[in-house]
Order: C-alpha cells, then sequence, then structure tokens
C-alpha cells in the first residue's frame, strides 16, 4: 500500500534514520592505528547496502519528502564522517575530503533552497557513481588487505573528488541555467 507523500514514518525512513544513528559508532570502532579493520569495514559495507535498501523500500511503497530529504543527508553524515574519521587517524589527505565536503554541504543547501521552492532534486546519475566512489574510497581504506596499497584508496578517494566536482559544476549548471530545467527557476 503507497505511503502519503508527507509520512514521516516510514520503513524506508527508519532505515535511513538507523543508517544515521549508527555512523557515529563506525566513526568510533575506525583504528586509531594504520592497518585498516574487518570489523569497521563489515559494519562500513552494511551501513552503504543499507542505503539502497531503503530507497528499494521507498520505491515499492512510495517516496516521501522526509525520505527525499533525509537520504541524501545519510549519505553525508556516513561519508563524510568517516572520511573525516580517516583523515583525523592520518590515513586520508585533508585537502581532497574538505574539497569533497565543500561540494555536499553547497549541494545540500541548494536542495533545501529549491525544497522549499517545491523544487525536487533528484540525484543525477554522476552523483549516484560519485557516492559509489566515495565509499570505495573508504572501503579500500578500513580493508585490511587494501590499507598498504595506499596507491589504489588513495586513487580512488581523488577520482571521487572529480567526480564530486562534475556531479557540483552540473547541479550549478542547472541552477543557473532557467531553460535546463525546474531546478533553474530558482
Amino acid at each position: 500500500m503507497p505511503v502519503d507523500p508527507s509520512a514521516l514514518i516510514t520503513w524506508a525512513n527508519a532505515v535511513t534514520v538507523s543508517r544515521i544513528l549508527v555512523s557515529p559508532l563506525l566513526f568510533a570502532i575506525i583504528p586509531v592505528e594504520p592497518g585498516g579493520s574487518w570489523v569497521a569495514l563489515g559494519m562500513w559495507f552494511v551501513l552503504c547496502v543499507s542505503d539502497g535498501f531503503d530507497g528499494y523500500l521507498a520505491r515499492r511503497h512510495g517516496i516521501t519528502r522526509s525520505g527525499a530529504f533525509l537520504d541524501p543527508l545519510a549519505d553525508k553524515v556516513l561519508v563524510l564522517g568517516a572520511m573525516f574519521t580517516l583523515v583525523s587517524r592520518g590515513v586520508f589527505w585533508l585537502l581532497p575530503v574538505v574539497i569533497i565536503a565543500v561540494r555536499e554541504v553547497s549541494v545540500s543547501i541548494y536542495r533545501v533552497l529549491a525544497g522549499a521552492k517545491g523544487v525536487s532534486m533528484p540525484a543525477s546519475r554522476t552523483a549516484k557513481v560519485k557516492t559509489l566512489s566515495q565509499q570505495l574510497a573508504v572501503a579500500g581504506a578500513l580493508m585490511p588487505l587494501t590499507f598498504d596499497e595506499e596507491w589504489l584508496w588513495s586513487s580512488l578517494l581523488w577520482l571521487a573528488v572529480g567526480l564530486t566536482l562534475l556531479s557540483g559544476a552540473q547541479y550549478a549548471w542547472k541552477a543557473l541555467s532557467p531553460k535546463r530545467g525546474a531546478a533553474g527557476a530558482l
């Protein structure tokens, strides 16, 4: 049975909120000492896969406005929290993480402003690939088998930066060009 688009309490939202609430536990178990962690990697995997599960539930039962806001927020809390934790542990370099964070916060603010005007901002295909590349970069740094292969997860992190900038530019292009769609009405 479809849910009301204004509903707050849905199965999809429950999964999304759970992702946000469990994220600090993940950040706490990311090892202080270099070398990765199977436990942290396992939790990371579950939290990343649950993103697809809440999307499945939302499509099956109905997408809500609250879910459209909460899902990208959960993605940002999870990815940026893990990345900044890895920066604090001396694993990730600060510059690429700051670049990613600035884009994520900027697009989130834009989404809020667009949503206040009734404009929907679904994630683009590039943005979905961007999120996957960010998740893979963190996974590479958490996995004990690849931790010593810094070139691998560092390359994934810089790929994520490139895709982050590209998807941010796509959102900006749509926002600044009224003929390109509803988002241009801002």
